[in-house]
């Protein structure tokens, strides 16, 4: 969101309650071969639009009394992501942001949380050319055994700007079928101790 929509929710609404800032681009690109107009076209969309949005929206928030700043950034931030370094360097930094401002808009009642999607089936993956063997493998790659989509994201962001989420702040949220939690039941033989 840009300054002068910012501007135009003041003046239309006199205040903003929430911010979702949701954007992102992903592109691969090898590191020695990444040009720094990729990695610059990366950080600006993924950091700075981010980033922006948060600096344009606290004056708003601290006005009406508080809000919720629900960052979205992705689990490759946490982890990385071979061939898209600068796409988890930018997400790191989503992730670093939400922990930075979450102290220090506290004592303005705006709370500052952050959704960690994996790997969800969205338009910005389909688009990729995915094959059918590629995303069966990575539904089958969770313990949920489920396909993430946008719905499944939208619901947690729901979650973290109702008032369930009151006492809530600084917080990654991942939001993937349960990868970060490991891959479940391992099957193994039965010991002898067991069988007693």
């Amino acid at each position: 969101m840009t300054g002068p929509a910012m501007h135009h929710l003041d003046l239309e609404l006199g205040s903003l309650d929430i911010l979702v800032a949701n954007a992102g681009i992903w592109k691969g690109a090898a590191i020695e071969k990444m040009t720094d107009r990729q990695l610059s076209e990366m950080l600006d969309i993924n950091v700075k639009g981010v980033f922006s949005c948060c600096r344009k929206a606290v004056p708003l928030m601290r006005k009406s009394g508080g809000g919720r700043i629900i960052l979205v950034a992705s689990t490759a931030g946490q982890r990385g992501e071979a061939f898209h370094s600068h796409y988890a360097a930018s997400k790191g930094a989503v992730i670093s942001l939400t922990k930075s401002l979450a102290p220090e808009l506290a004592a303005d009642n705006i709370l500052v949380n952050c959704i960690a999607p994996g790997m969800v089936y969205t338009p910005m993956v389909s688009t990729r050319g995915m094959s059918d063997t590629l995303r069966e493998a990575r539904r089958l790659g969770a313990p949920l055994q489920t396909e993430g989509t946008g719905w499944d994201i939208g619901e947690a962001v729901v979650f973290l700007a109702s008032d369930a989420a009151r006492w809530i702040t600084g917080v990654v949220l991942p939001v993937v079928a349960g990868a970060t939690a490991g891959l479940g039941m391992v099957p193994v033989p039965a010991s002898s101790a067991s069988a007693t």
